[in-house]
């Protein structure tokens, strides 16, 4: 299987669709698949439903497809940063299906591993917990989550060999692995393809099983909140 494409267009050629469910990787803005999310946004992909851990900014990231209003649901576990979002979402606009955070992690692990639903503590008697099965186990109460299976996965690594193995960097592993998992078909976008047998199998983060459609890029890795000491 070829799964090297030339450019984040290419590489999403026959797979978008509007209505359609796509999981992204990311924690911020570190991370993310920004070359795909552009790409998306120049393909005009509308009613998407969105499985992040939270929505970029207002100008970038998966912020600018609410920006062009393609987004119709988002399921996310932070929103603070995205002042376009708050406003979507209290005005109507926007569905929003809130998940903490380690919870919303669990939901695509468990989707991409084939696990249908699994009980947890977290969310217990708030509005979390509002309409889903309560079960107690050995005396404690837990509610019932379902896992969460996409039509799409787009994620961001830091080196990809050419049968899709993916290494990522530190923090910007966070989300990626598991959403990578969690999508019918995942799209990778990283900074190097390297060749088959360049890593060393024990530090492979995502076998190439899960990815089925690479390209390299040059990435803007903007920073979400800038703080440094004074002079």
């Amino acid at each position: 299987m070829k799964k090297v494409y030339a450019s984040a267009s290419a590489a999403l050629d026959g797979l978008l669709h509007d209505g359609m469910s796509i999981a992204a990787g990311g924690f911020g803005l570190c991370g993310i698949p920004e070359l795909l999310i552009a790409a998306i946004k120049d393909a005009s992909t509308k009613d998407i439903t969105i499985a992040s851990n939270n929505c970029g900014v207002d100008d970038f990231g998966l912020g600018v497809l609410l920006a062009t209003r393609q987004i119709k649901k988002m399921q996310s576990s932070y929103v603070g940063e995205n002042a376009e979002f708050m406003r979507q979402f209290l005005s109507g606009e926007l569905e929003l299906e809130f998940n903490p955070q380690g919870t919303l992690a669990e939901r695509m692990r468990a989707g991409g591993a084939g696990i249908p639903g699994f009980y947890t503590k977290t969310g217990v008697g708030t509005v979390i917990a509002e309409g889903k099965e309560h079960k107690d186990f050995n005396g404690e109460t837990y509610i019932l989550e379902t896992g969460i299976v996409t039509d799409l996965a787009i994620v961001k690594a830091w080196k990809a060999d050419t049968s899709g193995n993916l290494v990522f960097r530190k923090t910007a592993r966070n989300f990626n692995v598991p959403a990578a998992t969690c999508g019918r078909v995942c799209v990778a976008e990283v900074e190097e393809i390297v060749p088959v047998g360049t890593f060393d199998p024990d530090c492979i983060h995502l076998p190439g099983i899960y990815v089925h459609r690479i390209i390299q890029g040059h990435h803007e890795k903007r920073i979400e909140q800038r703080t440094v000491r004074s002079a």
